[in-house]
């Protein structure tokens, strides 16, 4: 296999095991490089094995059904992989203050559903970075967090 149909695999697995229906935390201390950086543009950046875990843990605390799951084949350029994906969840669980733009009370029921693109960067096997540009926008609406103009 090539570097690039390699670091696919990866991800793949990444994508399924980590933002996938159910998360298997053991899968960041797998794939994730140990200072591993993780940025979107709904909460802070974070960096880090365990900072990623904990994120995931009360991000699926607040939104139980969380999943996203991949919208077109992945793209890979040598140490890169680009994926389209879409996702969502229903906020049932404590009070989330995560989000860079509000924050929920409990159990809302509110739902979010929106998409992004992702650019992973791997080296010798572990994901290095995944920076997402998502519609984070369309997610803040749904939950009432910020209104449309």
């Amino acid at each position: 296999m090539t570097v690039e149909q390699d670091n696919k695999a990866i991800v793949g697995q990444w994508f399924t095991k980590f933002w996938g229906k159910t998360c298997d935390l053991g899968i960041v201390d797998e794939l994730a490089a140990p200072d591993m950086l993780l940025q979107y543009s709904l909460h802070e950046p974070r960096r880090g094995r365990d900072d990623i875990k904990a994120f995931m843990t009360d991000f699926r605390k607040a939104f139980p059904d969380l999943n996203f799951w991949g919208a077109a084949d992945l793209i890979a350029e040598g140490d890169y992989v680009v994926g389209r994906w879409e996702g969502g969840g229903t906020h049932t669980g404590p009070a989330f203050a995560d989000f860079l733009a509000g924050s929920l009370p409990a159990n809302t029921g509110r739902k979010m559903k929106f998409t992004g693109t992702t650019v992973l960067k791997l080296k010798d096997g572990k994901i290095l970075e995944e920076i997402g540009l998502d519609d984070g926008v369309t997610a803040l609406q749904q939950l009432g967090l910020i209104r449309a103009a």
